[in-house]
């Protein structure tokens, strides 16, 4: 495959970043500008759900089914379609502007890094070439699998994002969308950060509403809050194995998703009410977060909270309670509104493509060593 150009013959320094997250809502998409010193401006944002039929394809992708090969294919299709849409739509708002890349995440569908034959594989579906194909513009995707090559985990590739723009305002990033990972920051900019996934954030709290009142989210934490905290529930899910393991550590739908939910129900003496289990999961988020974090980031300092999960209300009340020494505010107040913080990753991770960085960081992954990450579908 063709190596991009070099940035002598594309001048522009403009990216695109698109995410879809593990929560499955829908892609975010952003415009950012990058200097030449390198420090970034996100010029503009966008967000559109996924359609109901190419949602439930990829969630139902996310577990062992029949004729997979034809419908991941197709599904990729339909991800690289729903992101050309994004794209068209920054591009009608900036008529004229030239952008060098998209930096693309694909929709994730299975994650498992160093199983079965000691490498493993990260699946993120979107067919890459269709997509520059589309937007005339070329993409950089396939973003986690050089990292999972090199022995590492391909997740989280944040932290050296929020290394470079949040250094010196906050101490630690947490982003929850699906999955919770959190990014501990150095003080120097030049300086190593740490991070890990914590586990679930907000994939099962979604499931439970969806599955009870066919909503797509408990917005604000609102019918959590109406429920009782089992403890005997919370106790189960936190024996999970994984919340012991020591970073560098990743997880997903994998380990997260219904049938786990319901093992863990099935140890219950009765059927509980079903606000009670979404405010047992609220707390299962809440718990899971506050313990890496402590055991990992140590008692106190300014956390930035972005993703789906720094808009629910009782959540972030519940993590402020948990964690008294930290003080919590979303990213938005240090200039990066927390929808955008992942997309802006993503152009990010575009950006350090092109120019031949790397954009892994081995003591947060555990890889071999930093690598250029993603591959070139050039337009």
């Amino acid at each position: 495959m063709s190596a991009p150009l070099p940035s002598q013959h594309c001048p522009s320094q403009h990216f695109i970043g698109l995410m879809s997250g593990t929560s499955l809502d829908g892609v975010d998409a952003v415009l950012a500008a990058f200097s030449p010193a390198g420090t970034m401006q996100v010029l503009d944002h966008a967000f559109a759900p996924f359609e109901p039929a190419l949602r439930d394809e990829l969630l139902a992708l996310n577990t062992p089914g029949g004729n997979e090969l034809h419908r991941t294919a197709l599904a990729a299709n339909g991800v690289a379609r729903a992101y050309a849409g994004l794209v068209e739509i920054l591009r009608t708002r900036h008529p004229g502007l030239s952008v060098r890349a998209i930096g693309a995440h694909g929709q994730t569908v299975r994650h498992r890094p160093g199983e079965f034959d000691g490498c493993g594989y990260t699946v993120q579906l979107l067919n890459a070439s269709l997509l520059a194909e589309l937007c005339g513009i070329g993409v950089v995707a396939d973003l986690r699998s050089r990292d999972v090559a090199a022995g590492g985990h391909g997740a989280p590739l944040v932290p050296a994002f929020h290394q470079a723009v949040f250094t010196g305002r906050c101490e630690a990033v947490l982003n929850i969308g699906g999955i919770g990972n959190v990014s501990l920051l150095s003080p120097a900019p030049d300086a190593t950060p740490r991070g890990f996934d914590c586990g679930p954030g907000n994939c099962l709290m979604d499931f439970w509403v969806q599955q009870h009142l066919g909503l797509p989210y408990d917005a604000d934490g609102a019918w959590a809050a109406q429920g009782q905290v089992l403890p005997a529930l919370v106790a189960a899910m936190l024996s999970e194995p994984f919340f012991q393991l020591p970073p560098p550590r990743s997880t997903g739908r994998d380990l997260f998703n219904p049938s786990w939910l319901q093992a863990r129900l099935d140890t219950l003496p009765a059927r509980p009410a079903p606000e009670d289990v979404q405010a047992s999961l609220l707390e299962l988020t809440a718990l899971s977060i506050a313990q890496a974090l402590l055991a990992h980031g140590g008692p106190g300092g300014r956390l930035a909270v972005c993703g789906g999960g720094a808009l629910n209300g009782r959540l972030m009340q519940r993590l402020a309670q948990t964690l008294p020494g930290w003080t919590l505010q979303p990213s938005d107040a240090l200039g990066l509104p927390a929808m955008q913080v992942e997309a802006a990753a993503f152009a990010w991770l575009a950006q350090r493509h092109c120019e031949g960085l790397a954009g892994n960081l081995p003591a947060v992954t555990g890889a071999r060593g930093p690598r250029i990450l993603g591959a070139w579908h050039p337009a």
